[in-house]
């Protein structure tokens, strides 16, 4: 029997799943419900952020970023009575490439919030602005980070 803890920490997980297997459409179905803070995008919903991914993400060959999203350290603030949550977690992502050696290449923190809906978890918000280190993203990303800041 899943806890709402278990429940809502394997949002983030599949969340991170998605995005390595290169399902982009599959990780914005995630967000149905939800506001996303991108930056200089603005908020955005799920259609907004799978286009913004199309637009900005390298998909390499193989049909994937060739990418490995770590989601770590979360720490749930649920409320049972009103089926809301409050989580912080952790990222790193690491990429490898056949001409770019395994390393990691961004890290920061989620800020997200959840709501039960028909019964089930969902994503409400998620705050994408809290990234603390960048190395390279030049096989990773279309443009420079500073241009999509911008978006």
């Amino acid at each position: 029997m899943d806890t709402s803890a278990t429940a809502i920490c394997n949002l983030l997980y599949r969340y991170a799943e998605a995005i390595d297997e290169g399902r982009l459409k599959d990780a914005a179905a995630l967000f149905l419900h939800a506001r996303i803070e991108a930056g200089a995008a603005g908020p955005l919903d799920a259609d907004g952020l799978l286009a913004l991914w199309r637009k900005i993400l390298v998909i390499h060959p193989c049909g994937t970023p060739r990418t490995r999203h770590l989601v770590t350290n979360p720490i749930l603030d649920i409320d049972e009575a009103t089926g809301t949550a409050q989580v912080r977690s952790c990222f790193t992502v690491m990429q490898a490439t056949d001409d770019f050696p395994l390393q990691i290449i961004a890290s920061g923190r989620y800020h997200d919030r959840f709501a039960r809906i028909g019964g089930q978890w969902c994503f409400v918000e998620r705050d994408y602005r809290q990234l603390d280190f960048i190395g390279d993203l030049s096989q990773h990303l279309r443009m420079p980070l500073k241009q999509t800041q911008r978006l």
